[in-house]
């Protein structure tokens, strides 16, 4: 009888798992040619998954069982040129081969809340492949020989015990030793702080005013600065706090969208480009994508972006429309700000909100875990923001319980999946330890893998690798 009961009960949650990936596709449904998309990170790079170019064996303790895995170092292809090598901060959730990435500060990740995400910062200042010289690493960890696929695999190996608080083991002595030497002597060190970023990415005011200012964050030296669409034609030019026009600017420089009085009532945008290396130990996550979290170890000067937009009109309400996740609430946070001389009132997660004139205000949306969602903002004079999305703030569940001194990422997920498969490396990579041209990145090989897929088969993979998950565990607590 308690059998049956149980596997009434696993049926019941897989048909849980369809309905709301159906719910989801309510919250996405709408008019996405009404609406323009608007970006809710504030810059930075995006990038393509590729395969591990160096790694080695690791023994995962789950609560439920032990299973071997990979550890290793990825590497990314960053749009616009330019490579990036990471490594996991969510041992248990899988990588979606070919996923896109955004780079992301920590309290947008599985680390907002992790009280030892700067030791694991201090890991890859402290290991490979920003120490390339393996022979001087082995002998400070006491390690015996490294070469690359050793030294990525016990790197790994400490970051996952902080960032997942699970219980870890390299296969190989030398990585084993690494890795204890590096999770010992971490210390906290700081965030770095974005490649570039614009704050905030959204102004409004009158016409014929400089609305702004839109302040750019970056450690790139230039940054070329260019206006979408024909900005003449709408009147607008991008100038700075003199009214000089702007073609490009540095860290601090302040940009405004300069309205020419009795201009037609409208919008533009605004992008910053740069090249420069990503600093180490920012966070890349899925872009529209539930996929593994990554950390950065290494990158090379690659390119970097970010935009911000303005609206203006002549009288009523003039919002400025922007979001961002917020990890520890739970959800995202949407913020109005009405530069007109009247009123803004608009529906968002089913109810009304008004933002008197001059006034800024910011609304909270409640998102579970892993939920995407999407949502439109509408406004006058044809304005329409859409901002979607996947909620990704958590690690997949470890079974492990966070420790005084290690572990604690702030709230776990369930598994969908059994991700305790082997994951393939891209070769040895024994060996290939000198510097490359750009400083950071190891001489590892490799290829990149780019597979297309569609939303729907994703969703449809879930759904499946969810029901057999909970049928094992149904099958382990009987027996069976």
């Amino acid at each position: 009888m308690i059998s049956v009961m149980r596997r009434r009960a696993v049926r019941c949650a897989a048909a849980a798992l369809v309905s709301g990936l159906a719910a989801v596709g309510t919250i996405a449904a709408g008019d996405p040619a009404a609406a323009d998309d608007a970006p809710q990170s504030p810059g930075g790079v995006t990038a393509t998954l590729g395969r591990i170019t160096a790694g080695s064996g690791a023994v995962v303790h789950d609560r439920r069982k032990t299973g071997e895995m990979t550890a290793g170092l990825f590497e990314m292809k960053v749009d616009g040129g330019g490579a990036l090598q990471t490594y996991c901060v969510d041992i248990l959730t899988n990588t979606v081969d070919g996923a896109r990435y955004k780079e992301v500060g920590w309290g947008e990740s599985s680390l907002h809340a992790n009280k030892n995400a700067g030791k694991i910062r201090w890991i890859l200042q402290h290991s490979y492949p920003q120490v390339n010289d393996l022979a001087a690493l082995a002998k400070d960890a006491d390690t015996g020989t490294l070469n690359a696929d050793t030294a990525a695999a016990g790197t790994q190996v400490a970051i996952w015990r902080y960032s997942d608080g699970v219980e870890v083991d390299a296969k190989d002595p030398a990585a084993e030793k690494l890795a204890d030497y590096l999770y010992k002597n971490a210390r906290d060190t700081d965030e770095p702080d974005a490649s570039l970023r614009l704050t905030p990415s959204a102004v409004s005011g009158r016409s014929g005013q400089k609305l702004g200012p839109v302040t750019v964050h970056t450690n790139a030296g230039s940054v070329t600065v260019t206006p979408s669409g024909d900005a003449a034609a709408k009147g607008v030019r991008i100038v700075d706090k003199d009214g000089k026009p702007v073609t490009s600017t540095a860290d601090g420089g302040e940009l405004f969208f300069d309205v020419r009085p009795g201009v037609r009532d409208g919008s533009l945008s605004l992008r910053a480009m740069a090249a420069t290396k990503v600093p180490v130990g920012r966070v890349f996550i899925g872009d529209h994508t539930t996929t593994q979290t990554q950390i950065l170890a290494g990158s090379s000067e690659s390119t970097v972006s970010a935009s911000a937009t303005a609206t203006w009109a002549t009288k009523g309400a003039i919002p400025a429309l922007s979001a961002r996740k917020n990890c520890p609430k739970g959800g995202v946070e949407v913020t109005a700000d009405n530069q007109g001389d009247a009123p803004y009132t608009f529906e968002l997660d089913g109810a009304k909100h008004t933002v008197p004139a001059g006034r800024t205000e910011t609304i909270f949306v409640k998102v579970a875990e892993d939920q995407a969602y999407k949502f439109t903002i509408r406004g006058p004079h044809g304005l329409a923001r859409t901002f979607s999305g996947i909620l990704d703030c958590a690690t997949a569940e470890t079974g492990a319980a966070a420790t005084a001194d290690g572990g604690g990422a702030g709230g776990t997920k369930a598994t969908l999946a059994s991700r305790m498969s082997p994951a393939s490396t891209g070769g040895t990579g024994k060996g290939t330890v000198n510097a490359s041209v750009d400083g950071d990145l190891a001489v590892t090989g490799g290829g990149n893998a780019n597979p297309k897929f569609t939303g729907i088969a994703i969703a449809l993979i879930v759904v499946g690798s969810g029901a057999v998950y909970l049928l094992r565990r149904e099958k382990a607590a009987s027996g069976e």
